[in-house]
């Protein structure tokens, strides 16, 4: 499960980079430039969801040794 999680967190953040590249930053909410900024919320949320996971995850280890 770690490796998944590390992979799509890996994943998100290409997304995100890939993203950033793709905006017109003089006019960032026209055109293919919003679709991008989307791109970059969807993919920066996903990220910190997995984060989260990641997270859950381990604190639900440290919980199972005691």
């Amino acid at each position: 499960m770690k490796t998944t999680i590390r992979i799509f967190m890996l994943l998100a953040a290409i997304a995100v980079g890939f993203n950033l590249f793709q905006i017109n930053w003089e006019t960032p909410l026209e055109g293919k430039s919003a679709v991008a900024v989307i791109g970059v919320m969807a993919a920066s949320c996903a990220f910190l969801l997995l984060a989260l996971l990641a997270l859950s995850k381990k604190i639900e280890e440290q919980k199972k040794k005691r």
